[in-house]
């Protein structure tokens, strides 16, 4: 097959004017602050616990830190813009003054969330409703000129999680993206990230179709976030559990580099980390470093 993607591939964001170069795949640690997330509610919904967290994603090789105040697992907490901001309280300005080297996206479908976000320094919006369960999202994104995560979910926060057997997940992830981004850009928006939405309303089957045919998922327009860490389309058919996956997850995530993914959306950043290193070192070997 041919590999589309290999034509644009040096993507950069501006995160708050300051320019983040993609060339070399970043991590992205995730730090829950909730208590019902599926595999570490409760251990970092504190000040303390957080920023100690914090600090040890950034020194296992993480350069960016997901803060998610809101749980998205099945049957989680359904919590109001309120409730999230409660909970972040002064961790996101805690963790910019700590570690200002630290790029920080906030995980929130919210608008409102996302302008006190804004105003804590945050600099990555990672909306997995693709601005569809608030209608603000998309010019509150763009007021603020921070890059956009466009994550592909069904279109209600009711329905995220129902299982829908597509008859083609690419070709239907694509048109999703093609549809977004162009109302993205419309408004001005031009920093923008895909994700494919793993996790999310999918069957076993179609989420790996969706990692063998990683490379033309958004045609390569757009550098691509994949979030697979602890996910149950990996644990379930092994009849494991979230936390004993990490040989397999590292396998998928050397599978998605080969195929031009930009950011890992990881809980274990060190192995993350192993992985990238030695995707990395396979490319110099090869002498392909100006490909994928």
């Amino acid at each position: 097959m041919e590999n589309h993607s290999s034509l644009i591939n040096n993507y950069s964001l501006n995160c708050n004017g300051k320019l983040v170069d993609l060339s070399s795949p970043k991590i992205m640690g995730i730090l829950n602050l909730t208590p019902d997330s599926f595999s570490d509610g409760g251990q970092f919904n504190n000040e303390k616990s957080a920023l100690q967290h914090a600090e040890k994603l950034l020194n296992d090789g993480a350069e960016i830190i997901d803060i998610g105040p809101q749980s998205t697992r099945p049957n989680a907490e359904f919590l109001s813009s309120e409730e999230e901001i409660r909970r972040i309280g002064n961790i996101i300005s805690n963790i910019k003054k700590e570690f200002p080297q630290a790029l920080i996206s906030l995980d929130t479908f919210y608008a409102e969330t996302v302008k006190f976000g804004f105003n804590e320094g945050v600099d990555i919006v990672n909306d997995i409703s693709g601005g569809q369960f608030d209608k603000k999202m998309f010019d509150t994104v763009a007021e603020t000129k921070l890059p956009y995560i466009l994550m592909h979910v069904n279109p209600s926060y009711e329905t995220m999680h129902d299982k829908i057997k597509f008859d083609d997940i690419t070709l239907n992830v694509n048109q999703y993206f093609s549809q977004k981004t162009n109302e993205l850009l419309q408004k001005g928006i031009k920093d923008i990230i895909l994700d494919p939405g793993f996790g999310f309303g999918k069957t076993v089957e179609d989420q790996m179709r969706m990692i063998n045919e990683t490379q033309f998922l958004g045609f390569g327009k757009f550098p691509l976030l994949i979030g697979i860490s602890r996910k149950s389309f990996i644990y379930k058919p092994l009849g494991k559990s979230a936390l004993d996956i990490n040989e397999e997850t590292q396998k998928l995530h050397l599978k998605v580099l080969k195929q031009g993914a930009k950011i890992l959306r990881v809980h274990d950043v060190a192995d993350a980390k192993k992985t990238i290193l030695e995707w990395e070192s396979s490319r110099i070997e090869r002498g392909s470093v100006g490909e994928f």
